[in-house]
Parts: structure tokens; sequence; C-alpha cells
């Protein structure tokens, strides 16, 4: 009897040792998932802060490039105005000449300095046109490209315009990533090998990638909320131009807009998903713009 209640407190003594080693072994193992989730979080934080600071540039650039393709249309309005007025003024001074012979040298005088400035004025407004002409036939040879080298199906999933001088490419979300995700996908990879191959032909335009999404929250740990999911989804692509299809990295711009940059109604799951959406933007590049508005002839 002794022997068998000896046996039994031993036989505890050794299960409650072994119960313990466990229990501080699955401890440690919490404690190093802990300090991994930390050290992922830490990483994630900073590269999201690093996104963040860059949405204000992105939006000043675009508001730039189509400020500068709004500007360069008012000066060659403003150019051809002024020089219906020269014309008119031009006639005035011919008629006045006609019935003053006596003032005949101030006359031609006047005239000769009007003739000038209609001459500089007819240079600048051509510079105009043809400026104005190459970037829309520039921009009309691109989407042509853009359009012919993608497939019907691409082409239900992928809007290409022209507006305002800027040459916007839109994709939905279902077709560039996995849902709920700033990954990816295969399908997508093909699309934007072909957009990167037309990007990579016109090496004097910047592009500009903007990620939206509709106002659905978004409920990923990783993934704070919609502003996150856009920005990341911006730099997803532009990570994939640069390092998988040779794109200029210095031509390259990440933004988001999160939710607030809808072209759709959001009470339709038809509208959200139109929301949903990656747009490309490329855009001549600002300084020859600037160049060319500088060279305008100075007023008397």
């Amino acid at each position: 009897m002794k022997t068998n209640i000896l046996t039994c407190v031993l036989l505890g003594g050794a299960m409650l040792a072994a119960t313990s080693c466990v229990s501080k072994a699955k401890f440690a193992e919490v404690q190093n998932e802990n300090t991994e989730l930390k050290a992922a979080l830490a990483d994630y934080n900073t590269r999201y802060a690093t996104l963040s600071s860059q949405n204000d540039a992105t939006r000043l650039q675009l508001a730039q490039s189509q400020g500068t393709a709004s500007s360069l249309q008012q000066r060659l309005d403003d150019e051809q105005r002024r020089n219906a007025e020269l014309r008119a003024d031009y006639a005035r001074l011919q008629e006045s000449l006609s019935q003053s012979i006596a003032q005949n040298s101030q006359g031609n005088v006047n005239i000769s300095k009007l003739v000038d400035e209609i001459n500089a004025s007819n240079r600048f407004i051509k510079q105009l046109v043809d400026a104005k002409s190459k970037s829309d036939s520039l921009n009309m040879v691109l989407t042509t490209n853009l359009t012919r080298s993608l497939t019907r199906d691409e082409l239900q999933e992928v809007d290409v315009q022209v507006l305002k001088g800027v040459v916007y490419i839109s994709l939905a979300d279902n077709m560039l990533y996995k849902s709920g995700s700033y990954e990816i996908n295969s399908r997508g990879h093909q699309t934007l090998s072909k957009i990167a191959k037309i990007i990579c032909d016109y090496k004097d335009y910047d592009v500009l990638v903007e990620g939206n999404t509709d106002p659905v929250p978004i409920s990923r740990t990783n993934i704070r909320n919609n502003w996150d999911l856009s920005c990341l989804r911006a730099a997803s692509v532009v990570i994939a131009l640069q390092e998988k299809y040779g794109v200029d990295p210095s031509r390259l711009t990440a933004g988001g807009r999160g939710e607030y940059n809808p072209i759709a109604d959001n009470d339709t799951e038809l509208g959200r998903q139109r929301n949903r959406r990656t747009q490309i933007i490329i855009t001549p590049k600002l300084d020859q713009f600037m160049e060319l508005i500088e060279q305008a002839p100075e007023n008397d």
C-alpha cells in the first residue's frame, strides 16, 4: 500500500513538471510572435508615413499639369484677340492716313510700329498653335497605341481618355488586385506590362499613379482605412513599373485619394465598382510649356 502511494506521488510530480515545461515553451513562443508583430507594425507605419507625405505633392503636380494646359489655351485665345485688335487699329490708321497727308510722317511711324507688333504677335500665335498641335498629336498617338495594344477583354476594364491635355488611364481594381489587397495579381501584371511599354516609348512625359476607393470601410489588420488602401495600391503600381518594367523612377509619382474623388454614385454597387479604380495619368513635362509661355512678346 505504501509503495502504491509513493508511486502515485512520483507520477504526479513528473506530470506537474512536464506541464510546467510545456507552459514555459508556449509562453516563449507567444513572446517571439509578439516581438515579430511589433517589428512588422513599425515597418508598416514607416511605409505609410512616407506614402502619406507624398499625397499633397501628388495633387499639386496634377493641378500644375492641368493648369499649364489651360494656361496655354488661355494665352492662345488672348493673343488671337490682341491680334484682331491690332488689325482693327491698323485699318483705322490707314483710313486716318488717307484723310490727313500732312501727318504722313507720324502716321508712317505708328503704322510701322503697329506692323511690327502684328508680326510679333503672329509669330507667337504660331508657336502656341504648333505647341498645342504637337501635344494633342502626341496624346492622340499615345492613346491609339495604347488601345491597340490591349485586348478586347482588357478594354472592358481599362478606360483611356484625354482631358485638358492629359492622358488618363483608369483601371478597375478587380483586374489589378486581390480583393481588399494592394498586391497586383497576374492578370493585372499582363495589362501593366503593355501600359509600361507605351510609357517607356514616351520619355518626355511624367507619370502620376493615383489610387481611389469606395467609402465602404476596410477591415484588414495591416490596412487602417481607405486612405491606406489607396496609397498602398498606387505605390504597388509605381514599384511594378519601376522594378519589373523598367520605367525611370524620376518620372513616377504615387498618390492616394481614398474615397474622396468619386466618378459615380456610391449608393449602387455599380457606382462603387467604378469608383474603386487606379488611374495612371500621363502628363507633359511642365518646364517645356513654361519656357514657351515666357517667350511671349512684351506689350507696350
